[in-house]
């Protein structure tokens, strides 16, 4: 998050969808944002004690959450890191999911291309061992992998 001021000031009818990292993010900040269907995207891979209390600041003030990171703090296709820290600090699994898929879709206005399953959507799909929705580690044992409809990988 820039500065707490700009925060302030972001607005979805301003072009403002989403605040990074946020690490600065105060109570009243994240209410604005809430309040102003700003979601936020708290890259908690890239570590610090200051994102872990921005980020439970934003989920009590009901932030929506954003699914992303910093590129480059973690190595490619450790994606699901970002996953598991979101839940160990607090989100709920399921909502977590969400964020990685429909919500952020919905966040960057693309859900009639991709974010859920569907006729006509892109079908970039995976498959693993176990139930993310009760273990979010699951999602580290891919076990199969379509891109747009094409199987890239399986067993």
């Amino acid at each position: 998050m820039p500065t707490t001021a700009g925060a302030r000031v972001a607005k979805p009818d301003a072009g403002v969808r989403t605040i990074e990292h946020g690490d600065g993010g105060t109570p009243e900040v994240f209410r604005l944002m809430a309040e102003q269907g700003v979601a936020f995207c708290p890259t908690l891979a890239a570590g610090g004690a200051a994102k872990r209390e921005s980020f439970k600041a934003a989920l009590a003030a009901g932030v929506t959450m954003c699914f992303g990171g910093d590129v480059g703090v973690f190595p490619h296709g450790d994606n699901v890191r970002e996953l598991e820290l979101m839940v160990s600090y607090g989100m709920g699994v399921v909502p977590a999911l969400v964020s990685a898929t429909s919500g952020n879709a919905r966040i960057f206005h693309l859900e009639e291309r991709l974010g859920s399953i569907r006729p006509g959507l892109l079908a970039d799909l995976i498959a693993v061992d176990g139930d993310p929705t009760r273990d979010i580690s699951a999602l580290r044992r891919v076990r199969l992998v379509m891109k747009g409809g094409a199987m890239v990988r399986q067993p």
